[in-house]
């Protein structure tokens, strides 16, 4: 009795055992059957492009001022009454051009004045002048004295001297006169109007009546750093430079002239230079005071190696771009960069025309990373990388 129980338990376990080993056996091969998983992150969509070899610029890039090619102040020389202006605040004038006009009539009073005291004493003159003669004449016959005759001769020089000092009066009138009539001493434009008429205006007052700037041509003054100084002389000894402008906001049009000043000094406070270039301005691109981007173009290279420059990153070891391999693998590749020419960058050292870059996506790359490119064109199709 006890027997056949034992026997009848013992087979029970049997019964439940052996699923569990049967189904440790399925999970197993199951498991040995399964294809492996690749290894890393899923794949990343980035952008290539070609390394090229094309002409590129030899450029100095600078912040610059426009400045006026000449400006004058006009002030009144004399004090008087202001009766016209004869021009609008902002005209273009020319030079010679008159643009206000003073009260004449105390002037032309005192032109008279001199006039008339310079007929008067020109009449004194001739009448000292016949008795200094007739004083002379008596002389000789022993009727008039010496100290007669040194007296008529001495008034006679003297209202001599009086005339010409009439005629410096005179002048000086005319002069005033003129003054009263202000004229254009430069073609430009004019600014705006600090009198109106019937004002009274002070000769050479600390407030000019109007600022008048020669516009065109026009210069502008930008500095270098002093380590580029001999470059930039290298360049200027083989003939003039070309310089270009743009104003802020408006990259599609730049405006060139030729490099017209360059500083006898370096500023030791700032360790820059200070440089000019003139431009003709026909079209009023450029005004007075404003900020320009400036880039002085000293050559150019005909054959130098490009790359765009979001290709180009930054590590520890300096820069590197990401080269696409004909395995379709990457590769990190250290580089030297010459300089960076808007938004394109000429490399000395490291990369050979015809490579293929990475453009976008570097983030998420390593060494060895496999690409899969989409389409032939890498300078605008989207590349998948898996790791």
């Amino acid at each position: 009795m006890r027997g056949s129980l034992a026997c009848r338990w013992a087979a029970l376990a049997c019964v439940s055992v052996l699923p569990v080993l049967s189904g440790c056996t399925d999970a197993g091969r199951a498991e040995s059957a399964s294809p492996a998983r690749p290894g890393g992150a899923a794949p990343v969509p980035v952008t290539v492009a070609k390394v090229e070899r094309k002409s590129m610029p030899l450029e100095l890039i600078a912040i610059g001022t426009v400045e006026a090619s000449a400006s004058v102040a006009v002030r009144a020389q004399i004090t008087g009454e202001l009766t016209s202006v004869h021009f609008k605040e902002g005209d273009d004038v020319m030079q010679g051009q008159v643009l206000f006009t003073l009260d004449r009539r105390p002037l032309e009073a005192a032109l008279k004045q001199a006039e008339a005291n310079l007929a008067r004493d020109l009449a004194q003159a001739a009448n000292a002048r016949a008795q200094a003669q007739r004083a002379q004449e008596l002389a000789t016959r022993g009727i008039a004295t010496r100290e007669q005759v040194e007296t008529s001769t001495t008034t006679a020089t003297a209202l001599d001297a009086t005339v010409g000092a009439d005629r410096a009066a005179i002048e000086n009138a005319t002069v005033q006169l003129q003054y009263a009539t202000i004229l254009a001493p430069l073609s430009g434009r004019t600014g705006a109007l600090m009198a109106d008429p019937g004002n009274l205006v002070r000769a050479n007052d600390a407030t000019p009546l109007v600022v008048i700037n020669r516009v065109s041509p026009i210069r502008v003054g930008f500095g270098i750093p002093e380590r580029q100084l001999p470059l930039l002389k290298k360049h200027l000894e083989q003939g003039s430079l070309r310089v270009e402008a743009r104003p802020s906001g408006d990259d599609q049009h730049a405006s060139e002239g030729q490099i017209s000043f360059v500083d006898n000094a370096v500023d030791p406070t700032t360790g820059m230079i200070k440089i000019k270039g003139m431009f003709a301005n026909g079209d009023r691109r450029l005004w007075p005071g404003q900020f320009v981007n400036v880039v002085t173009v000293l050559s150019t290279d005909p054959h130098a190696t490009v790359v765009p420059s979001v290709t180009v990153q930054t590590g520890q070891q300096g820069p590197y771009v990401f080269v696409v391999k004909q395995d379709q693998t990457v590769e990190m590749r250290p580089v030297v960069v010459a300089r960076t020419s808007g938004a394109e960058t000429i490399i000395e050292s490291g990369v050979q025309e015809g490579e293929t870059v990475v453009t976008d996506g570097q983030v998420r790359l390593n060494p060895g990373s496999r690409v899969n490119i989409k389409s032939n064109d890498l300078k605008s199709k989207d590349v998948k990388v898996s790791q």
